[in-house]
């Protein structure tokens, strides 16, 4: 199975440049160290940043999409492969199926959906398999307070909750991720770039 990261993110681009610029700077990680991306198909947003971020640098992108969304949420069609699905939860299980971890970017409902899911199915045992929340701009840290009440209220375990790597930095949350996936493999860093920079090359 090639190596691939699935990254949950959204068709809106959120107020803050940041939230794209680093949408971009994973994808261009990905990319860089031989991962394949597995994302939402779209091509605006940060669905549409990690994409092309991602193809530029050379990677393979996947998009997976559900049938009814074809019209709406205007899918890429520059991408790799896009793979048309019957529904949401087909296309949550086939995103698990493709790839070998996963990364949630700063997204709406659709998002933390996604999230939750692959942390529930985490949770009963359903797969081993990294998750990691790009914290840009301390997106998630009302999540993260939240998910620690739960935990103090008894409804979440604390080895659940440790099971999502969270960091701000893109370099440092792949780095994570890769070293659940590949234990001891030596991932270079490239070339030294800012991943704050608000401009996105090629965003649709």
């Amino acid at each position: 199975m090639k190596k691939r990261i699935t990254v949950f993110c959204g068709s809106s681009t959120g107020k803050d440049p940041r939230y794209l610029s680093q949408a971009a700077a994973l994808g261009t990680l990905l990319a860089e160290r031989g991962f394949g991306l597995v994302y939402g198909g779209a091509r605006y947003g940060t669905m549409g940043a990690v994409a092309d971020a991602a193809l530029a640098a050379g990677g393979e992108v996947i998009g997976v999409i559900p049938r009814h969304f074809i019209g709406g949420e205007a899918p890429h069609r520059g991408i790799t492969q896009l793979q048309v699905v019957a529904d949401m939860h087909v296309r949550k299980a086939r995103m698990t199926q493709l790839s070998q971890g996963f990364i949630a970017l700063p997204g709406g409902a659709g998002t933390l959906e996604e999230l939750f899911e692959v942390w529930t199915w985490a949770h009963l045992g359903m797969h081993s398999k990294p998750i990691g929340l790009l914290d840009a701009n301390g997106y998630y840290r009302l999540l993260l307070r939240f998910a620690d009440h739960m935990v103090t209220e008894g409804f979440l375990h604390q080895q659940s909750r440790d099971r999502v790597h969270v960091d701000a930095d893109p370099v440092a949350l792949l780095d994570k991720i890769l070293a659940e996936i590949e234990p001891g493999v030596h991932h270079p860093i490239p070339a030294a770039r800012s991943l704050s920079s608000p401009a996105v090359s090629g965003v649709a």
